[in-house]
């Protein structure tokens, strides 16, 4: 059975994290390493972790975000396949079993996901239609919006020898930043498992704490358009979702007197082609400007 890496990043997160971390230590699946990185935590996060032992290795880094907390644990971990947890997430028991034997099975597949349940508030809610997972080719399903959720993957160490890491110049959106340099490249597998919990509504949440997350999937699209590795037909689609964000994100700047911004981000959309801010679903959001 091949080893697994599992990647915990924690920013101040003294409560959930205890709840991951044994999750972790109670999957009944193959065998694994648990590596916890703390990003310059102030509160009794350092102490919990410690109750833990040798049963966990936990590095410690000032504050650098969390993809460069996601980065030290990969390049920390000696495991042939990797899976993370985000701190206030958390798994049910069978996760990495079902996920490694999927990887047995399928020796060609580099990524797999798995299905989750979610929980707003303390109650558990149902994901609306627009958030539901695809499997195989979903570079453009996940252009529009993150459908790969990082506490739900498990990939091979290789796949981060041909995408590279999490960029660390990204505050938030560093998954969408990797999911598309993967996904545009290779299929990502869906497990129709529920097997992890992820736990939102909560005032450190990192939707909450950044503001206006668009311009960051913005800047994620404009690479990923430039990398010279789409197809096409890729492009296209890239750039058709980068003008309709680039648009609503400039008229939200110039609604609140931004006017420099606004202009920068109006023409970048009209660079990337017309667009309307309707679609098929109605009115685009002005997401968090």
């Amino acid at each position: 059975m091949p080893l697994v890496s599992v990647v915990i990043p924690t920013f101040n997160r003294a409560g959930p994290v205890a709840r991951a971390v044994d999750s972790v230590l109670a999957q009944t699946g193959p065998g694994f390493e648990l590596i916890v990185v703390d990003d310059g935590s102030t509160d009794e996060t350092g102490r919990v972790l410690g109750r833990y032992g040798e049963a966990i290795k936990v590095l410690r880094q000032d504050r650098a975000g969390v993809g460069a907390a996601r980065n030290r644990g990969i390049e920390a971990s000696r495991g042939d396949l990797i899976a993370f947890l985000d701190s206030d997430d958390y798994w049910l028991p069978e996760k990495l079993a079902l996920q490694t034997a999927f990887f047995q099975a399928h020796p060609d597949a580099l990524i797999c996901q798995t299905e989750e349940i979610w929980i707003r508030g303390g109650r558990r809610v149902n994901p609306k239609a627009r958030h539901r997972k695809p499997s195989g080719d979903v570079f453009v399903p996940s252009l529009e919006l993150c459908l790969i959720s990082p506490s739900a993957v498990m990939m091979r160490r290789s796949l981060f020898d041909r995408v590279g890491l999490f960029d660390e110049d990204l505050p938030a959106c560093e998954d969408y930043d990797l999911w598309l340099r993967v996904s545009a490249r290779w299929p990502v597998h869906l497990l129709d498992h529920p097997l992890v919990v992820k736990t939102g509504g909560h005032a450190d949440q990192l939707s909450r704490t950044v503001p206006a997350l668009d311009r960051f999937r913005v800047q994620a699209l404009r690479k990923i358009i430039q990398s010279g590795r789409l197809t096409p037909l890729q492009v296209r689609a890239a750039r058709q979702v980068l003008a309709r964000k680039a648009r609503v994100y400039g008229q939200g700047c110039l609604k609140r007197g931004r006017v420099a911004e606004a202009e920068e981000y109006m023409e970048l959309a009209r660079a990337n082609g017309p667009e309307t801010l309707a679609d098929d679903n109605g009115p685009a959001e002005i997401e968090g400007v």
